[in-house]
């Protein structure tokens, strides 16, 4: 048997079976075999002489015995010895040596541990043997069993992340977890399927029940019985076993119904479209015309039961006495259960007082919040219009300055070109010819320097409106930025207000 077990990540293949040379007590070489009986937690050993330990031999004892692969025929003269392993005493007796003392040191430590990993699996193979026992015994799907299943297999992968466990031992336990988990959850399948039929055959007997309070919802029919037979319907749906998804298409016909039935006794303001203060208005209403009907009904009470008490003492007879005292009982029992109401409608009406009084802060806190937002983006584009305005007359009044340069420049070239005219008619002299060419010469340098200063004029002015746009848009900007401020202020002072 070949037992393995894992200290690192690699896997470490250890044998209960070690062959070795070594001497006797007269120091004659022979040949030692160890075996580890891990049930009795002992060790065999077993010497072989040199002269019966054949090469032959000793080939099988290393390629066969030692790996389990078959049996080995023990020579004549050999001797065994039986050693309780022990993690203190060594396995081989005083007068034993071998060549390979660390391999001895070595294997001691690996087959203490293999045989407390041994006993540690055998307790767990015992537990599941137990659970699987129950399991033998189930028809139908269990709970519980399933909780202590899982609770076992989690302390077995505990020993398995510990590595207390061998290989081999956990392989096993956890193919039988597995096996037992399988089992487990066909019987939990079978218990879902047979819980989704149930489920189906509940949907449509309530369905049948829908339909028929539906139609008579329709019809426009003793609503106030449909109200009541609904509230019955979703009584008793609640101990009644649905699937999810039936469950909640079920809730929303029955919510549906409830919504339809209100709107055909009430009107659309039932329906849920009006803002909570309406409907909490309506039910204080409501609920004040309940009070007046309850303090009628009190008072027509209280009347009754001082008549009887009035009758009581002119009464005649006992057996009438009685009679009267009895209804006198009756009387009074109705009046303390009427005051008991009575009582509990005025505590509602005041908790419905205190409603109203918030809902109504609440709605002229959001009227307030809704005004200033409008004001604030009414301003915001009241500036925003004004800066537009003072742009566009600011464009106009640059456009006209450009246009009556223009004109200016028109009117300088044509009064500098009639004396050019005169003067090229009269041609007198030299000098006066001199003096043509020199007017001439200095027209193109007038002409230059007018049409400089324009496209100077211009481009400022064209700054001038860059200059001014982007002037909006800076006061634009900061006129938002101070709005949302100011929003932000007011908001945070309104829900200060609420909490308070």
């Amino acid at each position: 048997m070949t037992l393995s077990y894992c200290l690192t990540d690699k896997r470490i293949v250890m044998r209960n079976k070690i062959v070795l040379w070594g001497t006797n007590a007269a120091d004659e070489r022979i040949l030692v075999a160890l075996e580890l009986q891990i049930d009795d937690n002992q060790v065999l050993i077993y010497t072989f002489p040199e002269a019966v330990a054949t090469e032959e031999f000793y080939q099988q004892m290393m390629d066969e015995w030692r790996s389990d692969k078959g049996e080995v025929a023990f020579p004549e003269g050999h001797e065994t010895i039986t050693r309780e392993l022990s993690i203190t005493e060594g396995l081989l007796p005083d007068e034993i040596k071998v060549e390979r003392g660390d391999l001895i040191q070595r294997a001691q430590t690996e087959w203490h541990f293999v045989v407390l990993s041994s006993k540690l699996s055998k307790a767990y193979r015992s537990e599941l043997k137990d659970l699987e026992d129950k399991l033998a015994g189930l028809k139908d799907y269990d709970k519980e069993l399933w909780a202590n299943l899982k609770g076992f297999w989690s302390k077995v992968q505990q020993q398995i992340r510990d590595r207390t466990l061998l290989r081999e031992h956990a392989d096993e336990i956890r193919d039988r977890t597995n096996k037992a988990f399988e089992e487990l959850k066909g019987m939990r399948s079978k218990m879902d399927d047979a819980f989704r039929e149930s489920s189906k055959e509940n949907m449509a007997r309530f369905g049948e029940m829908m339909e028929d309070i539906e139609g008579r919802i329709q019809d426009n029919k003793q609503l106030n019985r449909i109200f009541e037979e609904l509230k019955r319907v979703q009584k008793e749906i609640r101990d009644i076993a649905f699937t999810k998804e039936h469950r909640n298409k079920l809730w929303q016909r029955i919510d549906k119904a409830f919504k339809d039935v209100k709107e055909k006794r009430f009107g659309e303001r039932s329906s849920g479209g009006n803002t909570p203060l309406q409907r909490i208005t309506s039910r204080y209403n409501g609920l004040l015309t309940a009070i007046e009907k309850m303090e009628r009904s009190i008072k027509r009470d209280e009347d009754d039961l001082a008549f009887q008490a009035r009758k009581i003492d002119r009464t005649d007879g006992q057996l009438e006495a009685q009679i009267r005292q009895a209804k006198i009982q009756m009387i009074e029992q109705r009046v303390t259960s009427k005051r008991e109401k009575y009582e509990d409608m005025l505590r509602t009406k005041a908790q419905l007082e205190a409603k109203i009084e918030k809902e109504k802060k609440r709605e002229e806190q959001q009227a307030a919040r809704k005004a200033a937002e409008s004001q604030a983006k009414e301003k915001i584009a009241a500036d925003i219009r004004d800066q537009q305005s003072a742009s566009t007359e600011e464009a106009e009044k640059l456009t006209t300055a450009a246009q009556a340069i223009n004109e200016q420049k028109g009117g300088s070239k044509n009064e500098e070109e009639e004396p050019v005219k005169e003067e090229e008619a009269s041609t007198a002299t030299e000098d006066s010819a001199s003096a043509e060419t020199q007017e001439e010469a200095s027209e193109p340098s007038t002409g230059e320097t007018l049409l400089g200063a324009i496209g100077t004029t211009l481009g400022e002015s064209l700054e001038d409106v860059v200059d001014t746009v982007r002037a909006v848009a800076d006061v634009v900007s900061q006129k938002i930025d101070e709005k949302v401020d100011e929003i932000k202020s007011d908001i945070e002072e309104i829900i200060k207000d609420e909490e308070e």
